[in-house]
Formats: structure tokens, sequence, C-alpha cells
């Protein structure tokens, strides 16, 4: 998620927008069990509950992201039996955190939202009195949720209360990196070892055209998302960074815009833009769709993308790649080393999105039933695999997916639909990645293992803190702006003048909040420190 910071701006007006001077969710909480307790009375009266769903933008005809097979299921499984009208609410992927916000403040939010992977996000819709407190309704209603969470509930807390349900991440790798071995081999040139190794990679690429593209071809397709830079700038941070600096620099951004490295980094994507070897518009590409669909018809060389993604059903990459040209062989790397020769790159923390019941909702208990039916082992084994013998088969106690393109069809969102947790847990990483592996076509399953282990070798965690820094909460929206336009720029500036379009737009960064945020950190880290 790209912007994990929250505005209290946004916050002060929801809470008195729409909750009324309320001061806790206590009220609230009551009001729900109430409602939930005439549900109990089999008056046969059906109630709403109103769930977030991420909307990728990938349904397969005549799906959508709110009306498929997984929604069907939940509906006739956990909707029915209970009187309950289960209406998902469409989250488009790319601006969730926006999104999630503006509900919030309208009050519009549905009765299960999420938010993203930064404990901060739901630590200040609490304090500021926009979230449902949860502990009783657990207690009441969440036996399986208890059970498959554990103590990684505990992360949800705020002051002693639940205010927010945090879902298990198995898998804690972040990203991968692809590389046309099938042109590696054409050319004679080994897999890249080394940042440096990448350039000479790309050059060859650009200067020999071993796909025959007729002069279109993108030796590193690159386009302004995280998946897409944040594999390269993590790369070259330096070795050896203090904690002070990782937590007062650090910022929250997942760019590491402040730490020693950051700028040779960009350098080395002007000198790429300048050279030729990247996505001539990656400026414009904000979503990753155009650098797939180079990929996909066979233009791109090298490029980076979130874990998994490259090798799944949906969108399908390696698959579109290898129909469009046969013989295309994309597989992993792990190339980019900074001054220590380390592969260093960010690595999320163990917990997954966090699910939140607003205030304003009178669906406590139906949230809480929902997400405990999930919490089952037979329910979320469906959820995450299909129907036995239809879309999956079990081999050697590891769900294998069935290769078929109704299958393809249905699974397309069922691991949006399992919001408690990203990813299933089979007791050991080689176990898991093993059963990720077994999701996807049985060409790319050595792949899909070489990348999840090399998504964990040398990560860095960000560094976050425990209570909220205002001054991000306040500048971070705006930041988030410059930051790009820092990228943007500084990537497509002539070489000569690189040093001055990077340092005038880092200063302008840094008087728009940037000194403010560093300061509070540095204050917060001290008295962590203490």
């Amino acid at each position: 998620m790209r912007k994990r910071a929250l505005s209290y701006a946004l916050l002060a007006a929801m809470a008195i927008g729409f909750l009324g001077g309320c001061s806790s969710g206590s009220g609230n909480e009551a009001d729900g069990a109430a409602s939930a307790d005439a549900g109990k009375a089999d008056t046969g009266k059906q109630v709403t509950l109103k769930v977030g769903i991420f909307d990728r933008g990938n349904a397969p005809a005549g799906y959508t992201a709110t009306d498929n097979y997984w929604t069907d299921y939940a509906q006739k499984n956990f909707g029915d039996p209970n009187h309950i009208k289960v209406e998902f609410v469409p989250i488009p992927r790319n601006d969730a955190s926006d999104k999630v916000n503006v509900m919030m403040t309208s009050g519009d939010a549905p009765d299960i939202v999420f938010a993203s992977t930064n404990v901060l996000t739901p630590y200040g819709y609490a304090k500021d009195g926009g979230l449902l407190p949860l502990d009783s309704l657990i207690d009441q209603y969440g036996p399986n949720l208890k059970t498959y969470l554990g103590d990684a509930l505990d992360v949800g807390k705020v002051d002693g209360v639940q205010y927010s349900i945090p879902g298990r991440r198995v898998n804690t790798g972040k990203y991968e990196n692809l590389i046309r071995k099938d042109w590696l081999d054409k050319l004679g040139l080994p897999m890249p070892q080394t940042t440096e190794q990448v350039y000479e990679t790309l050059k060859a690429f650009k200067e020999k055209d071993p796909g025959q593209t007729g002069g279109k071809v993108i030796p590193l397709g690159l386009s302004l998302t995280p998946a897409s830079l944040e594999p390269i700038v993590w790369s070259f941070i330096q070795d050896g960074l203090t904690d002070e600096q990782r937590y007062t620099l650090s910022e929250n951004l997942g760019y590491p815009l402040l730490l020693p490295g950051h700028k040779d980094a960009v350098k080395f994507l002007n000198k790429l833009y300048n050279e030729g070897l990247v996505s001539p518009d990656f400026a414009l590409d904000k979503d990753e769709k155009q650098v797939f669909q180079d990929v996909m018809n066979g233009k791109v060389g090298m490029y980076s993308d979130n874990l998994g993604n490259a090798y799944a059903d949906n969108p399908g990459i390696a698959k579109v790649l290898t129909q469009n040209v046969p013989g295309a062989n994309l597989v992993p790397v792990d190339p980019y080393t900074n001054n220590a020769g380390k592969h260093l790159k960010p690595e999320y923390d163990p917990t997954g999105f966090f699910l939140m019941v607003p205030a304003s909702s009178k669906r406590g208990v139906e949230a809480i039933k929902y997400l405990d039916w999930m919490a089952q082992p037979d329910v979320l084994l469906t959820l995450m695999n299909g129907i036995e013998g239809e879309d999956y088969t079990m081999v050697d106690g590891l769900p294998q997916r069935v290769q078929s393109d109704e299958t393809s069809k249905r699974m397309f969102n069922s691991a949006d639909m399992a919001m408690i947790t990203q990813g299933e847990d089979f007791g050991s990483n080689e176990k898991n990645w093993a059963a990720a592996a077994a999701a996807v076509p049985e060409p790319f399953r050595k792949s899909v293992i070489d990348a999840y282990k090399m998504s964990l070798t040398d990560t860095t965690r960000y560094a976050n803190f425990t209570t909220p820094i205002e001054a991000e909460n306040k500048y971070m929206p705006a930041l988030r702006d410059k930051y790009d336009q820092l990228i943007v720029k500084s990537i497509m500036a002539k070489p000569a003048d690189f040093d001055k379009v990077y340092e005038d737009l880092l200063k302008d960064y840094m008087a728009s909040g940037g000194d403010a945020i560093v300061k509070e950190r540095t204050e917060a880290y001290k008295a962590m420190a203490k």
C-alpha cells in the first residue's frame, strides 16, 4: 500500500460529522448487540451486512468484484442461514487508502472495512472515536477467529481495547524481479548477480534485441508504482544503518527517501532512462497495466512486480507471454546489490490488512459472525483453494490447483475474499512455498518457489512507531505527490542537470513538511529509546 499515513484533518471532520460528538464506540456496540438480539428472535427479518472488497479491475467475463462465485458462496453458506444479506462494496485496489478515508469521513464506510498493513491507520481512527470496540463481540461471537489468529489479535489493540482485527500474513516476502532467461541464453549471457551486471545486461538487450521486437524492445519495464521502483531503490540503501537512522529518516513512505543511497538509486534510474533502457512513458503508468501488457507482448527483458503476481492465473502474465511468444522463459532473479554486496529489499510485517468496524455501524455482531464463519478451517480451505475435485486435488497433504479455464475464472478473487489471512499456513516456509507453487501451472512452479526464496534474502522491515507521528498525518498526503514528482522529474532530467533537479525537489519536499516529520520522529525515537 503506497499511502500509509492517516489524515487527522479528515478524521477530525469524521468525528464531528458522523459520530455526532460521541467520544467512544461503546454505545454503538450496544446498538449492534441489540440488533443481533432482535435477529436471534428468529423473526425471519433479513438485515444487511456491508463488506468492503478489493476491486482490482481483473474480473473475468460474467463476474465482477462484488458479484461472482465467492460472493454467492458467502451468501448461500453464511448469509442465508443467518438471515443476513451480504452486500459487497467495491474498493479500488490502486487508491484503497484514499477511498477508505473518504468513506470513513463521509460516514459511508461498509460494516467491515480494511486498512493498510500500517498499524497507525486503525490506531488513528480509534483515537478519534471512529471504530467500534470489538472485545466483547469477539468473546461472544468469534471463537474460531480467536483460535485462528491467536496472539496476533493483540496487534489490533489500542490502549488495551480491540479496535481492529489484523489478518495473518503467511508469506512476508514483498517483491520479485523477473528476467527473460531465453534472451540471456540467446545472447550467451549469465544471470546478472550485481547491479552493474544488470546495467550491462540491459544494454545488451537494447543493442542486440534478442526478442526481435523490431526496435520496440524495453530492456527494463518500469512504472510509477512501488512494486516497480522499490526493489531497485531499496537495493541502493547503504549497509550498516543505525536504528536512529531507520526510525527518524524512513518516514513510513515505503521509499527510503532520506536514507543514504536513495539519491544514488534515482541517479541510476536517470542513467537508464537517458540511455533508453527503461519504459519511455513510465511516468504515465500508475497501475502497472502498460508494463504488464509490454511483458505479455514480449517487449520487456526485465521488470519487478509484487511477489507471486507474474505466475498467478490472473493477470496470467507468464502464461500469456508464453502463449504470445513460444519459447519465452520468464524467471525470477535477485541481482540488485548495495555497497556491501547485499540484495537489500523490504519485507512485510507478519500481519496483513487491519479489518475494522466503523463506530457508525449497527452490524458489529454480524461483522464478527461473518469473520468467525470464515475462520473455520473447512471454510478457509475452500475460499483459498476452491472445490475439491473441481478446483484442486490434495497431493502430499497440499492442495494442487486444477488447471482449467473454469477454475481460473472461479478463483480470480478468492484470496481477497479470505480477508482474515494472506496466504495459507502449512507449517513451514518450504511447505507454504510449495503450496503457492501448486496453485500455478506446472511449468512455473519452480520459478514460484525460487521467487519466494529470493524475496526473503537480505530483507529489512519498515521502522514503524507504535504511536502516531502527527506531522506525518498532517503532511503525508501532499508529500506523497511531491515524492512522485521528485522521482519522475529526477529520472527524466538530463544527466548534467540531475543533481540540481534532485536537490531542488528534495529541498521543496523537506520545506513542505519533511523537516517537521523528521523533527517529530527524532523526538519520538529519543523517547522510545529511553
